[in-house]
């Protein structure tokens, strides 16, 4: 791809009169005759607009052989005891003729951006409900973490227990023989073992009989296909455009580079492609009729009382039976924080129950909040089986 080359002269301006756009050829301000300095920024050029899309300079570039040769001669210095400018290829001072030393600074050469730099971006407020969103919510996380804490303080007072329930049920089931129904692939035939105690027993499968073809589940079966379309993009070649790279010649030209390239469009397509197609079908199986044993519950007492010890109700078990027992403890307490109140505790087990009697001080430890945290018998250590309800 050809290439193609444009020396631009850039303009600087003034910065003792003012005047503006001056061409890099002068080194002086042709209206106050003052030298290119480096203070200023009279050292920095400006080449004009850049095409965003190829980078190309808008700027028309410059043919005469004089602003040709200052563009080759290497980047400007700056005198270290005028500051006035001189050409790279120059070694004494066009102004006050000092000879160029380490000292004196050049300008360096540097790529010019390929486009031109977008719009400062307006700053975007928050929309005024947002804004009164977010200081809402602010303020209800302070509030209800500051609840959350006060909430959780806890204050000690005196208290008794006031009274003490207890419920005591046994269930009777027996091993008894049923007839179920299951998939005869998933049945197979074992021998049934009967509880001794209560227990080592095995259900068994036996007798099974009357099988039946019945729907079991679906299945997908293939039926053919469909064509199935749908519109697509793709990035194709479609001819070249011009791609241009500067860089500036610290001396106030600026090489301009371009080459054709490849340029790529969008293209939509029609993407097809053949889809399976299926129906549902319904699958059976054989459903079978068998005998096994299964617990089942036959009897059932209760025995309840009130500031009592617990006690479990009668009930035999016979040879293939077996015994479940359940028990229930309620003990209510009563505590004075500014007005009379109640709480109820659950014991989980007959001996923690048997540690709450009736009329016994207690202390408490309750919170803000109003939730009891701990119930200790006089002061002591309190027994388990706390917290269980409050009201």
């Amino acid at each position: 791809m050809a290439k193609r080359t444009r020396i631009i002269e850039g303009t600087w301006n003034c910065t003792s009169c003012d005047t503006r756009d001056i061409p890099a050829r002068y080194r002086k301000c042709p209206t106050c005759n003052n030298p290119r300095e480096e203070s200023g920024q009279e050292s920095e050029f400006d080449f004009g607009e850049v095409d965003a899309a190829s980078g190309r300079l808008k700027r028309e570039g410059t043919q005469d052989e004089k602003a040709l040769s200052a563009a080759g001669a290497g980047a400007d210095w700056f005198c270290e005891y005028c500051q006035a400018s001189n050409r790279g290829n120059t070694a004494v001072c066009q102004h006050c003729r000092a000879e160029r030393s380490s000292a004196s600074r050049a300008l360096s050469e540097e790529e010019l951006r390929a486009a031109a730099p977008p719009p400062a971006a307006r700053k975007r407020s928050l929309p005024r409900w947002l804004l009164y969103a977010g200081v809402s919510v602010f303020v209800c996380f302070g509030s209800c973490v500051g609840l959350a804490i006060w909430g959780s303080i806890t204050h000690d007072y005196p208290g008794r227990v006031v009274s003490t329930e207890w419920t005591h049920t046994v269930r009777r089931q027996s091993f008894q023989r049923v007839k179920l129904e299951g998939w005869r692939d998933e049945l197979r035939a074992a021998a049934v073992r009967m509880p001794v105690n209560g227990q080592g027993e095995v259900a068994g499968v036996e007798n099974i009989r009357d099988c039946v073809s019945r729907q079991r589940g679906t299945r997908q079966v293939a039926v053919g296909t469909r064509e199935v379309c749908s519109n697509k993009t793709r990035s194709v070649a479609c001819g070249t455009e011009e791609k241009c790279t500067t860089k500036k010649l610290g001396n106030g030209y600026a090489q301009e580079t371009c080459h054709d390239v490849t340029k790529y469009c969008d293209e939509t397509y029609r993407d097809c492609h053949d889809e399976t197609q299926y129906r549902t079908e319904p699958v059976f199986a054989q459903k079978c009729a068998y005998d096994t044993y299964q617990w089942k519950q036959v009897d059932e007492r209760k025995l309840s009382g009130r500031e009592d010890a617990p006690r479990w109700p009668e009930l035999q078990a016979g040879s293939l039976d077996r015994l479940e027992r359940e028990a229930k403890y309620r003990v209510q307490v009563e505590y004075t924080d500014g007005a009379t109140k109640t709480h109820v505790l659950e014991p989980k087990t007959e001996a923690e129950f048997l540690s709450w009697k009736k009329g016994t001080p207690l202390s408490l430890k309750v919170s803000n909040s109003g939730k009891v945290e701990q119930v200790t018998p006089g002061g002591g250590k309190s027994p388990g089986g706390r917290e269980e309800t409050g009201r």
